[in-house]
């Protein structure tokens, strides 16, 4: 009986975790779209050519996770800090923003996939603008479009924002559907980690 429970309780914890980390919410709706769209900030809505790319991208809602891919130069001089107008390393605010972010990111069962440093230019391009010197790469999983949409027009999350636009010089980001991924999902490590974890209770109270 000991075991039973043991072995429930792994179990119970597993699928707790697959709540989290895929939501199974549905795709959205055109109504909620337009609802969405009014709520995103300021400096999104003002670029009329970008909200019209994120409708379309919007519409094609399949209800299933994504990965978005950033490309960011961090301004390469101090800035004015947002809130208080000292002078600030650029990438000292973009800490602010980033632990915000990956908080906010979590809580919807998102996380970063890669983040990496840029150590050189363009090696093998063509037919495309000159090199702006990124400094970094990201690329964060998200669980649907839906939470995409709920992170960006929360206004816990506004103010964090200031922090990444005034440590940004020049930033590219698109959504991708990953195909190969070489590395373990979580899908796959919680649940050998609770296996395990539940293997050893038993052996130790059985």
């Amino acid at each position: 009986m000991t075991g039973l429970v043991i072995w429930a309780g792994a179990l119970a914890l597993y699928l707790g975790f697959r709540l989290w980390y895929d939501g199974w919410r549905p795709p959205l709706t055109a109504t909620e779209i337009e609802g969405f769209i009014p709520r995103l900030p300021q400096s999104a809505l003002a670029n009329a050519a970008e909200v019209a790319t994120l409708r379309e991208f919007l519409a094609r809602d399949d209800g299933r996770e994504f990965a978005m891919l950033n490309l960011v130069r961090i301004a390469p001089q101090p800035v004015a800090h947002p809130e208080t107008g000292e002078l600030t390393p650029a990438m000292d605010l973009l800490s602010v923003y980033t632990r915000e972010f990956v908080r906010a990111l979590a809580r919807k069962g998102g996380h970063p996939a890669i983040a990496a440093r840029v150590i050189g230019g363009y090696l093998d391009s063509w037919n495309v603008g000159e090199d702006p010197g990124w400094t970094i790469v990201g690329y964060m999983r998200y669980r649907s479009r839906r939470d995409m949409l709920e992170l960006v027009t929360d206004p816990r999350f506004a103010n964090a924002h200031a922090f990444k636009i005034a440590a940004t010089a020049v930033t590219m980001s698109f959504p991708t559907a990953p195909r190969i991924l070489l590395f373990v999902s979580p899908r796959v490590w919680v649940g050998l980690v609770l296996a395990l974890v539940a293997a050893l209770v038993h052996l130790t109270v059985g």
